[in-house]
């Protein structure tokens, strides 16, 4: 397998990226991470962006997710709003876990939110369900369908048995 090779590859598959925790709000439109590769005070930011990063970007298909190395002296992390607004969040001598944990208390959304959305999508009242559990039990209760052999009978043109008969 060519992807399962490289520095932890376990971080590209579909199980790892899907268990991250951090959702983003709706309202933020860009996360940046400001870091430098060297520095004991960078170490949980380099490691964060290592083993989180790759999740945020899954989780957060519409957020810009930027990286810049080597330009600051103290890593943090900024986030822009669609209102025009920033935050700054400081990140210096913090190790990766409390970082994730911070960012899920500020910027991620909350669990009612997310077992919120995640109801809205599993949805039974949709019109094109049918069968058990759903408002009709049959596609046959639906307009414009075929209606069930068992109450209508099917003309015999239909039918393979007539349509295929030898005469």
């Amino acid at each position: 397998m060519p992807f399962m090779k490289g520095k932890a590859p376990i971080r590209r598959t579909l199980q790892y990226l899907e268990a991250g925790k951090l959702v983003l709000r709706d309202h933020i439109k860009i996360f940046t991470v400001n870091y430098n590769t060297h520095g004991n005070h960078h170490q949980g930011a380099r490691d964060f962006v290592f083993w989180f990063l790759p999740q945020i970007q899954f989780k957060n298909p519409n957020v810009q997710v930027a990286t810049f190395k080597n330009l600051t002296p103290s890593p943090f992390i900024k986030c822009y709003y669609d209102s025009g607004q920033e935050m700054l969040i400081d990140i210096d001598s913090k190790p990766k876990e409390s970082v994730l944990s911070h960012l899920i208390q500020v910027i991620g959304k909350s669990e009612q939110i997310l077992s919120a959305e995640a109801r809205q999508m599993e949805k039974k009242d949709n019109p094109a369900n049918f069968g058990y559990g759903c408002d009709r039990h049959c596609i046959c209760e639906i307009p414009g369908q075929v209606p069930c052999p068992a109450t209508v009978p099917v003309p015999q043109q239909w039918r393979g048995k007539f349509k295929n008969a030898v005469e």
